[in-house]
């Protein structure tokens, strides 16, 4: 008993490293039960790990490191998005602007404007490869740097690829936690991210490239704690133009901007708030919020300008508006708003709830904004945090790498329902169990009951413990 207390935190390692393993170089993403069995051992290692009080933060780094690079000569094998990323990266290195064109037009016309044209539209599939690409311009930059490293070779276009996301997982690593330390939160938070499995198969695995936009994203909070609000703006803009998910913030931070002065301290007292908010000294905190959005803005603009024609606006609407009239995967309230729509219409009112669903996530940021206190900066996070999960209630598609960004954010919070969450997220990958894939909503009614009760616990409990 004692050999097994003393060196089970190296059985637990060891365990699961066997695991990432059989993750990584033989798993398909067919296999729903043996990847499901593999998930649940390697949380509950995970959970383990965090558990085990002797473990030091260096081992942890060390640990979440080495199981990263488990992956880094696989192939993923739970996601085909990769296929695309290469795609793009080529063409640009190849001189042509990958906004403005179709994978398929090309096949179509027996025409390879980059290596390995065939096999990489074969690997992204006839979906991904009608449409055009989505991905904003610094990711695009990240899928160039690939191909000028590898520019014949998929494999080797994969490993460039995942050296970016491990070196933007040690980037959130380092800004995580100086944030965390001057949160005076446990700085072992960080590892709710970095150790969870399912960000490691996930992002590293499968080279989703949220990591990346979370590394600015974290870092722009550390330097607005700092009052560097300026560089905060830069870094903001870097991560929009990773991922666009970042926009959904910039209406939370107005209480933070408006209710500190220029050390940062809050004004706390009421009557000093209110001359406070109609001094002039106010009317120039909002002056300096506009400036922070004013430059986020810009610079994501200029960083688009370098693909700028006339048909890049209309590409890219385009494609981003699928994601709410056209595709459905892993939807919560959705799901229950088509089938009402079903009921009274009998047909699907996917374009019409998709607009709503944005309306209401408007509303819903602005009430955060407006009438939630925002003023500390576990607030202001716990906002993000609230209002991102809003929106990926309401969505019509929530594919499992879209929780990297609350799985951050809850890191500098009270609440870890996105822990629960990474956990369960396995069940969407039952729907590749058919061909072609159809889900199941009733592995669907199980991770989000899971995951609403856990949330409503953490509301009822947080509220219990402020009326005591």
């Amino acid at each position: 008993m004692s050999f097994f207390k003393k060196y089970s935190t190296l059985l637990v390692i060891i365990l699961s490293v066997i695991c990432y393993f059989f993750f990584a170089y033989f798993l398909e993403r067919t296999q729903f039960y043996i990847v499901s069995f593999l998930w649940i051992a390697l949380f509950s290692g995970f959970y383990l790990l965090l558990q085990n009080k002797n473990s030091s933060f260096k081992n942890l780094i060390i640990v979440a490191i080495l199981f990263r690079c488990i992956f880094l000569f696989a192939i993923p094998n739970l996601s085909q998005d990769f296929y695309r990323f290469i795609w793009d990266g080529r063409m640009l290195l190849n001189g042509f602007n990958p906004y403005l064109s179709l994978p398929e037009t090309f096949i179509q016309l027996n025409l390879q404007p980059i290596a390995e044209a065939s096999t990489l539209y074969d690997g992204m599939g006839e979906l991904n490869g009608s449409h055009y690409t989505n991905y904003p311009p610094l990711n695009q930059f990240c899928f160039f740097i690939a191909a000028l490293f590898a520019s014949k070779s998929v494999f080797g276009s994969v490993i460039v690829l995942r050296v970016l996301i491990i070196l933007a997982d040690i980037g959130i690593l380092y800004f995580g936690k100086k944030l965390l330390e001057r949160l005076n939160l446990p700085v072992k938070n960080i590892f709710w991210y970095l150790l969870n499995p399912f960000v490691i198969i996930e992002m590293t695995g499968n080279l989703h490239f949220e990591p990346v936009m979370l590394f600015f994203l974290v870092w722009a909070l550390y330097k607005l704690h700092q009052q560097q609000w300026i560089i905060a703006a830069i870094l903001l803009a870097c991560s929009v133009s990773v991922k666009l998910i970042p926009l959904l913030f910039l209406p939370l931070f107005f209480q933070w901007f408006i209710n500190h002065d220029n050390n940062g301290t809050e004004i706390k007292n009421s009557e000093s708030q209110t001359e406070f908010i109609l001094s002039k000294f106010s009317l120039f905190k909002i002056a300096k919020l506009s400036l922070f959005y004013i430059l986020i803005l810009t610079i994501t603009i200029l960083l688009f300008l370098p693909f700028y024609t006339p048909e890049l606006i209309g590409n890219y609407a385009s494609s981003v508006s699928l994601w709410f009239k056209d595709f459905e995967f892993n939807a919560s309230f959705y799901y229950i708003f088509r089938e009402i729509g079903y009921l009274f219409n009998g047909y699907n009112e996917i374009a019409f709830i998709g607009k709503t669903t944005v309306v209401l996530t408007v509303i819903f940021l602005l009430y955060l904004t407006f009438f939630r206190r925002n003023k500390t900066f576990v607030q202001l996070i716990t906002a993000m945090l609230f209002g991102l999960c809003f929106y990926y209630f309401t969505a019509t598609t929530v594919h499992p790498w879209y929780l990297a960004t609350p799985l951050i954010l809850c890191v500098f919070t009270k609440y870890k329902f996105p822990v629960i969450w990474s956990s369960v997220i396995i069940l969407t990958y039952q729907a590749y169990t058919n061909h072609p894939w159809q889900e199941n909503l009733w592995f669907v009614f199980m991770e989000y009951l899971i995951v609403f009760s856990y949330f409503i616990y953490e509301i009822l409990y947080q509220l219990k413990m402020k009326k005591l």
